[in-house]
This record gives C-alpha cells, structure tokens and sequence, in this order.
C-alpha cells in the first residue's frame, strides 16, 4: 500500500492479533499492547527491534540526541519478568529532550546544557515509569523549545521521513519524526506555540495539546509559564488517549496543574458525536492556505458535517499583541543567567530572539497578561454556543529544509499559536496527503478541560475516513 492510500483509504477497524503485521513498525501502541498481553511478543524483543530501527535510519533522520540501549532492554526484560494489564506496560516510547530524566543527558536541544544530567525525574516521567513504560532515549528539538522548524539544535536539524528533504516542523521535531518513522510507538512533547502539533502535521502522525492545566510542567525546561503545556504524540487517536490518561491530573508541586478531575480519555473514544455543533473559524485561519491543504481539510469537515448535529462558520476573538509587552519575555526570564554569561553558546536564531526580549518593559508585559486572561474568558462565551473547532492545523505542507535553514521560505500565519493564548486542547490528525506526497493535518480544538470531546471527534473522523492509525515507516524509509 502506497503512503497516500495509508492516509486516505477505506475506514479501518482496529487490527486483530491475527491480522497483525509481521513488523511491529506497523503496529499502532494500543496493537503492541495487545501483542504483548497475548505474549505473541516480549516487550525485550519488541524494544529490540525499536532499536534495530533506530541504528539502521536514524543516521539519516537525526532524531535522538541520547539513545538509552543498555537501560531501555534493562526495563524491557523487567517488564517481561514482571507482566501487567497496564496499556503501558513493556511499551518502547520516547521523550523530547526538554524532560527531565534522572541521571540521563538532559540538553534542551543546546550546547548551554550539553553536561546537564538531573538528579530527579519530571512529574510526567515519574508517571510513564510507574506505567511501565520503556525509555528509549531522549529526541532532538529545537533549541529550548523555540522555534518551530526543528532546524535550530544544537545537533542538528531533525529530517522529516516522508521527504529527507523537508523539515519536520517544531519544536517537538525528532519526537513526531520518531514516532512516524517507527523508531517508538509514542513520544511527549511540550507545546506553548504549536510544538506538538506543527511537527504532528508535517510529519503526518496525531499530536495532542492539552489544556493549559491539564498536565503537570514539573521537570520540564520551561518556555513560557503563561502558555506551556505538555501533550502526546502518536499514531493514532487512540493511542494519544492511552498516553493521555497516563500522564493527566493534578500535582500539587507543580504550578501550572489544576485539581480537575481526569475523565476515562479511552472510554471517550466512544463517545457518540452526533449531538455536537462544530465551528469552522474561516476568518483568518482559512486564509493564505495551499490548495491541497484548503481541499483535504474542507474534504475533512464534509465528511464530519454528516456525523453531528451542525456545522456553521464562527468568527474567534483575535489577540491584540502590545508592543514592547511580548509573553516571549518569559522565554528570557529563565534564559537570562545562561544567556548573559554564555550568549555566544546559544543557536544564532535562538540569540536573536533573546537579544529581542530585552526590549520588553513590564508594564506592557502585565498588559499581554490581562489580555490573555481576557482572551481565554472571550474562548470559553464562545464554546457556549459550540462544541469543537475544525480547521487546517498548517496552512502548508512541511517546506523544504534548505529554504527554512536560508530563510528564503516565507511562513504563512499560525494557525496553532492561538490555541495555546486561548489555554484549549487542540489535536491535530492526519487528513491526507498533498500532490506531493506530504502529510496534512485536521486540526480539532475543544473547550478547556474538554479533552475527551477532541478525542471523540478524532476517533470518529479517523475510523471513518481510514486516515492514520499505523504510519508504516518502512514505506516512508525508502532512502538507503
């Protein structure tokens, strides 16, 4: 099967275990799960052939900057020895590089923190470990988070698997290339601008950014207090719901997490969405867009139009930015003893953009707070009226690398950034590929805290356009 016919074929019931591939890079989290419950696999041999994996591409896709082998089939063989029912249990997975992970390199992406090994792992961590899962390493990103190409690490930028020469999108970079190249079966990331879902879409994989609230920072290099949030990265819908429900919910020594109950997200797979109202934000986030993408994307809400109760154009509320007042200067909050003794140690981009920050004066800067605030009131009137947004998560296919690097490409308009200011979960699921053979995007937002909705109309949308649940990388890595 071709990749467009991966992503735009026939609607798909979850496989089998007699229908399973032979290769386990075919297989979805939730499909290993149940090979692993079966005993059909061991979690040793299936962490193997994630590592075969790694060694024969990764040279060519860049996505790990510390591959853990030795302790990745420590945990594998423990998991074995000691079996569970968890969804989790035995599962190789991969974090992005901004995560703390006890007494593991912990870089962020830069040279700033090429010695940084933590004492503690991140609350997310913590959770992942008591779930089971197998920790392949840590991927590569952009520079402490901020940019979105995947091209401003301190190791290099990361290659996206449809095309070695297009980008990945960021900042979440090698963590949507790993899972799409079948290096891992899922991947978190952090998000306060797009970072989970640009590389989501590029890369033709789900990325999930949840509630501003929803799961705990602790542990995680900081980018902007007011926007950061932490989301999953996967195959498929379900499979973000079995991450999801793993690493949500409060904790008390974080700052950011709030004490809202975590609904059952698998459960909300199935979830009916015939009552639903959906909104299609054209003012502004259908502007500027490719062909391709304004065709899939309108293909998208057309098939979804018949399975809920309306659909009607609405109209968001636009942030009004204040000059000298940018919440980047958050960014440089953190950055500032770094920066000041090593600016020299930071990407150029990355050391323009602080350089920038000191401009920023405190009195606008508490304006953009209280608009923000103003902002995420203004998002919540509006899902009075509605249930879900449907719209392009990018306005373009991944562009190429050289043009990104050169600064020749010219970006369109977010489309991503305006979810994190309005603190509302946004996934972004693969709806088909451009004539180019590039991934696209759907991009579904809900209200805060309304996460199991989004997944919901994921799930529905997934199942009956066959859109991706399993990205074969095998057909992908095509490249010697």
């Amino acid at each position: 099967m071709t990749r467009r016919g991966l992503l735009s074929g026939a609607a798909a019931a979850p496989l089998s275990l007699t229908a399973l591939s032979a290769d386990p890079a075919d297989w979805t989290l939730s499909q290993a799960a149940r090979a692993l419950a079966h005993r059909r696999i061991s979690s040793k041999e299936l962490t193997e052939h994630c590592l075969a994996r790694i060694h024969k591409y990764d040279p060519r896709l860049n996505t790990f900057i510390t591959l853990t082998e030795e302790s990745a089939l420590r945990q594998a063989a423990a998991c074995d020895a000691h079996p569970s029912p968890g969804p989790l249990h035995g599962i190789p997975i991969a974090l992005k590089d901004n995560i703390d992970t006890r007494g593991v390199l912990t870089t962020a992406g830069s040279r700033v923190f090429r010695d940084r090994i933590p004492s503690e792992d991140a609350e997310i961590v913590c959770r992942l470990r008591l779930a089971g899962a197998v920790f392949l390493g840590k991927l590569n990103l952009d520079e402490f988070a901020f940019a979105g190409t995947g091209t401003t690490s301190a190791y290099g930028p990361v290659h996206n698997p449809w095309n070695l020469e297009r980008i990945t999108g960021g900042s979440s970079a090698g963590s949507a290339a790993a899972v799409a190249a079948g290096f891992c079966f899922a991947s978190v990331g952090s998000d306060d601008g797009g970072s989970v879902r640009i590389p989501a879409s590029f890369c033709g994989v789900v990325g999930f950014k949840t509630s501003y609230g929803r799961v705990s920072t602790r542990g995680v290099v900081p980018s902007a207090y007011s926007l950061d949030t932490i989301g999953p990265i996967a195959r498929s819908v379900e499979d973000a719901a079995i991450m999801l429900q793993v690493i949500a919910g409060y904790d008390p020594t974080d700052s950011i997490t709030a004490a809202v109950p975590v609904p059952d997200y698998t459960a909300a797979l199935s979830q009916p969405i015939r009552g639903l109202r959906v909104g299609i934000p054209r003012d502004y986030f259908f502007e500027q867009l490719d062909p391709d993408v304004a065709r899939l994307v309108e293909e998208a809400i057309s098939l979804l139009r018949h399975k809920v109760a309306a659909v009607r154009d609405i109209s968001l509320p636009r942030f009004q930015f204040v000059e000298n007042g940018s919440y980047d200067v958050e960014l440089y909050h953190y950055q500032k003893p770094y920066f000041d003794k090593s600016p020299e140690l930071y990407h150029p981009w990355s050391r323009q953009q602080l350089e920038s920050l000191k401009s920023v004066n405190a009195i606008a800067y508490v304006e953009t707070l209280k608009r923000l605030r103003e902002c995420r009131r203004e998002i919540r009137r509006i899902f009075e009226e509605i249930d879900v947004l449907l719209l392009p998560t990018m306005r373009e296919p991944a562009p190429l690398l050289s043009e990104t690097i050169s600064g020749a490409h010219h970006r369109p308009p977010s489309n991503v950034s305006a979810f994190n200011r309005f603190g509302t979960p946004a996934l972004s699921v693969p709806c088909g590929c451009a004539r180019s053979g590039l991934p696209v995007g759907l991009q579904i937002v809900g209200r805060p805290f309304g996460e199991q909705t989004v997944l919901a109309v994921a799930h529905a949308y997934q199942q009956a356009s066959g859109s991706i649940q399993k990205l074969d990388a095998k057909r992908n890595l095509t490249y010697p």
